[in-house]
């Protein structure tokens, strides 16, 4: 059977996105104006990009917040080249407003774009659209549990969204405890090894995990990790790492140094706490193909084994005044993609390093790149 989940995250962010979260309410009323506006017509077939090669990473790029002008680029490392605006081209339409996420999962990319309130299934091969999950309040991950399953997590709703990915449709929810007042936010979802449950990373304005039983579609158990958990991944000894990132400051919620958090999933509680200096800027957390070594970025790109009991005292690669907002490890090759946002207004750059941490290369892409996601030959 196919794998049913191939996709690197990108968690909420920090520095401009917390400015977007502090005006949660108008952004809210903001979005549901702007979703009656937003069309998905499709006058004709733009410029033509042909198929994508079999092995490669999807780039999705935020764009600016209410332009509409999300794009999803494609780059393939074989022959370091790189298509962007290629849902665009391959659509005729633009993909909307604040892309989010991608995930590939039973022969379709799904891409999540967060203030058009949709998830557009394509195909990765021509990025063409074969269907559209709609009705969601403001997704942000899409998580297959089967292939007649998928959660959906969501920045303004307690909600999380069950949907059917064969008709494309919400079946149900689930409700997270104590969000009522919106203020939380459900993130990334990550399966343990035995693939019954399910854990959720809330972010925004929280400090939770939640273990989630995707048998019942309940949350069973949460646990307090640190202010404002933003990314998470699962290591090859079958324990979840989290990154938290502290807060900012003048935060109404809490302000407190980031911290890199081992969870032990047989007794759901913290087993290893690492922390950063207060003020940190901690923006993302990746694995490599075989789990046994974590990157993270906190100012600059850090790597250590996930058998390590303390942080590295050298950076893999050094802060040199960039705007780190992605960060993937390519699975089979081992290098390091790390994105750079520069101003949040021109395109953004994308640094490929060896695992050693030299320089390979460097290609651009759509505005704000916010989340990876590979492609592997045979892997859909």
């Amino acid at each position: 059977m196919a794998r049913l989940n191939r996709f690197i995250h990108i968690p909420a962010r920090a520095q401009r996105p917390k400015g977007r979260r502090a005006l949660a309410y108008f952004l809210l009323i903001a979005a549901t104006a702007l979703a009656g506006c937003m069309r998905w017509d499709y006058p004709g077939i733009g410029n033509p990009v042909g198929e994508a090669a079999p092995e490669g990473v999807f780039v999705v790029c935020e764009g600016n917040f209410q332009y509409g002008n999300a794009t999803l680029a494609f780059y393939d490392p074989a022959d370091d080249a790189v298509e962007n605006e290629v849902f665009a081209r391959a659509n005729g339409a633009r993909l909307g407003d604040v892309a989010q996420s991608m995930t590939i999962a039973l022969d379709r990319g799904w891409v999540v774009v967060n203030n058009s309130h949709v998830v557009f299934a394509i195909d990765p091969d021509t990025f063409r659209e074969v269907g559209r999950i709609t009705g969601l309040t403001s997704p942000r991950y899409i998580h297959f549990i089967d292939p007649r399953k998928a959660y959906v997590t969501q920045l303004y709703d307690n909600r999380i969204f069950i949907v059917d990915p064969r008709t494309y449709s919400v079946t149900g929810h689930i409700t997270v405890p104590g969000m009522e007042s919106g203020d939380g936010s459900t993130e990334q979802i990550v399966a343990d090894p035995a693939g019954r449950y399910v854990y959720v990373n809330c972010y925004s304005y929280w400090n939770l995990i939640l273990k989630i039983d995707t048998a019942t579609d309940t949350v069973v158990d949460m646990l307090e990790v640190g202010v404002q958990p933003r990314a998470m991944v699962m290591d090859r000894l079958g324990r979840l790492w989290v990154l938290t990132d502290g807060g900012y400051p003048g935060s109404p919620y809490a302000y407190e140094p980031p911290t890199l958090v081992r969870v032990d999933l047989d007794t759901f509680s913290v087993g290893l706490r690492l922390t950063f200096p207060l003020g940190t800027l901690a923006t993302d957390l990746a694995i490599n193909g075989a789990a046994d070594r974590l990157y993270f970025t906190a100012d600059a790109l850090w790597e250590m084994p996930v058998t390590a009991s303390e942080l590295p005292a050298e950076p893999l690669v050094p802060y040199a005044g960039t705007r780190y907002y992605a960060l993937t490890v390519d699975p089979v090759r081992g290098d390091i993609y790390l994105a750079d946002a520069i101003d949040y207004q021109q395109p953004g750059v994308v640094y490929r390093y060896s695992a050693a941490g030299e320089l390979l290369g460097q290609f651009r892409t759509g505005i704000t790149p916010t989340a990876f996601c590979w492609k592997e030959a045979g892997g859909l």
